[in-house]
């Protein structure tokens, strides 16, 4: 089934998803989430003070990048009403999953601005940089895009929850737990439109899986030194291997969509479902030793701290 095909199949899916989400969502406002009576005036001359806001410097990398990916929008619009198209229930989706994107950025920085808990000039400048590169991930099919968008809604939810937790700062939890919350009910929509498409088209779908779990990037294309971020929230525990594997692939995968359950599949569909559970199981693996190197790491600097500086130090 082409593309065409396979979104004029899934429309009333997408229609009805449309009507829950719509049902779900709760109104809210950014400015009810700032706390402005922290905040002053930054003048011109003025350097940020890092010691401001006592922050773990991976809680300030993922607070970076979680804004920064929320300032992509235009170009996250761009592929997902190119992938969907702009008439029926899916540009109304576009639209108004757009709309409440929005917010995220909008809070987001009127929070760390206000709280001074980042440098704004830098992040100002990696935001010129970003959005004049307009980098997001791309997908061949619909089908590639529905999981790709699955999978990244969730994860999404849970680095926004697991930062605001180590933000230690109500307000900032707050304005985080509020951006999850959003997350979370797109990545049900997103979801709920791969359950139907693997009723339509079961093997297809399975492909698509393999493709996007192998293939599976965090939206940070094109942030400055994202990859440095990206290690500094793994060791942070903000979102690691484990915590794919855990939060985002075994739900979705396994108990949603109950790949490893699926009858009727094509050859090349039954060689896709078994390399994706072979590659399940690597990240699980993986994980596994990033937990172990990450827990000795932290054992190693208990000891440091506690004996003091050395000779080898001076």
């Amino acid at each position: 089934m082409d593309d065409a095909a396979l979104l004029q199949e899934l429309e009333p899916t997408a229609a009805s998803l449309l009507d829950r989400h719509l049902e779900s969502a709760k109104e809210w406002f950014p400015h009810q989430l700032v706390p402005y009576d922290r905040g002053r005036d930054f003048e011109a001359d003025e350097e940020w003070d890092p010691r401001e806001v006592d922050l773990a410097p991976a809680v300030r990398s993922s607070l970076f990048v979680n804004l920064l990916t929320e300032d992509n929008l235009p170009y996250y619009f761009r592929t997902i009403e190119a992938m969907f198209g702009r008439d029926s229930a899916w540009g109304t989706w576009s639209r108004r999953w757009t709309a409440e994107e929005g917010r995220h950025s909008i809070v987001l920085r009127e929070y760390l601005h206000v709280t001074r808990a980042i440098d704004p000039v830098a992040l100002e400048r990696a935001r010129m940089a970003q959005v004049s590169l307009g980098e997001v991930p791309e997908v061949d099919s619909v089908l590639d895009g529905i999981v790709y968008v699955t999978l990244q809604e969730l994860a999404t939810r849970i680095a926004h929850h697991n930062t605001g937790k180590l933000v230690d700062d109500p307000a900032g939890y707050a304005v985080m737990k509020r951006v999850a919350a959003d997350e979370n009910l797109h990545h049900l929509f997103y979801r709920g439109l791969g359950t139907a498409a693997l009723e339509i088209d079961p093997s297809a779908m399975v492909l698509a899986i393999e493709r996007q779990v192998r293939d599976f990037e965090m939206p940070g294309t094109g942030i400055v030194d994202f990859n440095t971020h990206a290690v500094a929230i793994a060791k942070a525990g903000i979102y690691d291997f484990t915590i794919h594997h855990d939060g985002v692939l075994v739900p979705v995968i396994l108990r949603q969509w109950g790949i490893d359950q699926l009858e009727g599949l094509t050859p090349e569909a039954e060689q896709a479902r078994a390399k994706l559970m072979k590659r399940m199981d690597r990240i699980a693996r993986a994980g596994r030793r990033f937990g172990t190197q990450r827990a000795e790491d932290a054992a190693a600097e208990s000891a440091t701290a506690a004996v003091g500086p050395t000779l080898v130090d001076a």
